[in-house]
């Protein structure tokens, strides 16, 4: 049994099986999924997305203590750079296809190719460059930066009119931050603690202000006591697990990777006949524009000297875009409050959908470069032996 469920961990299973259970069960009966869908979206969104984003911030305070990937601090300075370009980017290839296609009436969904989902970019990252790699820190900094980024977005250009924003809320998340500097300075070891305090101050002070109260526990990660770096969510031995934040991190692995499964499922229902011009807008803004925007932000920050962490190439970077062009969860949510008429709404989501397509060429890519760099030594090698013997050398490839 615990080889089964780690393989539905190690390859996505849950929410690979949420997502095409969703797509079907839209297709097929789009009334009765919708209703589900509805009942269940407060739970899933709200609430457990909750975890999934504390998870992936822990997974950034390891990152950033002393022999982390983004330690010291100035190496976090490159990632958001191209975090500007993954926002940027996404956004003028967007409002570019609609100025080339004529098509006025999608403009206002510029902001939907912005963020980067968090979830499906995460997990694709850990089979496309494998537990621990720099790039997943890399990747999940620049995702939780960009999603943030895009809240900003969605609370400032596409306002509920019935829960207008209300940033004097806020000060609670701001509370919420001393609360569990409180904690951890009195001692408190009990990753309860700090969910049950601070946290839950935290998701209220975001859900009043009129922000979505996923990134609730992303204020108070940081402040759970550690003992220093190490594997974090993906430390195997008990050693590995003494300290509050790696005992929060596995002690919700499991049942993150496992409720995925209704994350998938409250999120992808799109119509497969609702394909227009503004679903070729969305899907080329990911996967053109965040690319893109990504390499080239990071690029130039690295040529004036914001250099890229320690084990990260140009390669890697354009392959940590290509990730980041993942844009599930908050380009559905953008593409529902952008446009009133529900034919381009419809259409958005859909390029939304579509943007999972980058997974796979991802993980492929990922595949070439891991046997490239496999075959290298064996290439140098007879490189060695055809120069002793006088004959032309074998070039070696560099997957770096």
């Amino acid at each position: 049994m615990n080889k089964f469920v780690a393989v539905l961990q190690e390859y996505s299973l849950p929410l690979l099986a949420g997502v095409v259970t969703a797509v079907a069960w839209a297709n097929l009966d789009h009334a009765s999924y919708e209703a589900v869908a509805h009942h269940i979206h407060f739970a899933v969104n709200d609430v457990f997305m909750v975890f999934f984003f504390a998870i992936a911030a822990g997974e950034i305070v390891e990152s950033c203590l002393p022999g982390g990937a983004l330690n010291p601090p100035s190496k976090a300075i490159n990632p958001l750079v191209a975090t500007v370009g993954g926002v940027v980017g996404p956004a003028a290839v967007f409002l570019a296809w609609s100025y080339v296609t004529g098509d006025a009436a999608i403009r206002g969904g510029w902001g939907i190719p912005t963020a980067t989902d968090i979830a499906l970019a995460w997990l694709v990252a850990r089979a496309v460059f494998g537990k621990g790699h720099p790039a997943v820190s890399f990747l999940l900094l620049l995702a939780i930066a960009d999603d943030a980024i895009g809240l900003v977005i969605i609370a400032v250009f596409y306002p509920d009119p019935a829960h207008p924003v209300q940033p004097v809320y806020l000060a609670l998340v701001a509370a919420a931050m001393v609360g569990a500097y409180g904690l951890r300075r009195a001692g408190f070891r009990s990753f309860w603690a700090y969910l049950a305090g601070p946290g839950v101050v935290s998701w209220l002070g975001l859900k009043f202000a009129g922000v979505h109260p996923a990134l609730a526990l992303v204020f108070v990660v940081p402040f759970m006591p550690t003992a220093g770096h190490d594997e974090g969510v993906f430390a195997d031995s008990e050693e590995q697990m003494h300290d509050t934040l790696n005992r929060f991190q596995h002690a919700f692995r499991l049942p993150v990777d496992l409720g995925l499964f209704a994350f998938g499922l409250a999120n992808a229902g799109v119509v497969f006949a609702a394909v227009g011009n503004a679903t070729w807008a969305v899907l080329a803004g990911l996967a053109v524009g965040k690319t893109g925007g990504i390499w080239l932000a990071s690029t130039a920050a690295h040529a004036v000297g914001f250099r890229r962490p320690e084990g990260l190439s140009a390669a890697t970077i354009g392959l940590v875009g290509l990730v980041g062009a993942l844009g599930l969860t908050v380009a559905l949510f953008v593409a529902g409050v952008a446009y009133t008429d529900p034919a381009i709404t419809a259409a958005a989501k859909m390029g939304a959908l579509l943007s999972i397509g980058v997974a796979p060429v991802a993980v492929a890519i990922g595949w070439l470069r891991r046997r490239a760099v496999a075959g290298a030594p064996a290439a140098s090698a007879a490189a060695t032996s055809a120069h002793a013997r006088g004959s032309v050398p074998v070039p070696v490839v560099d997957a770096g």
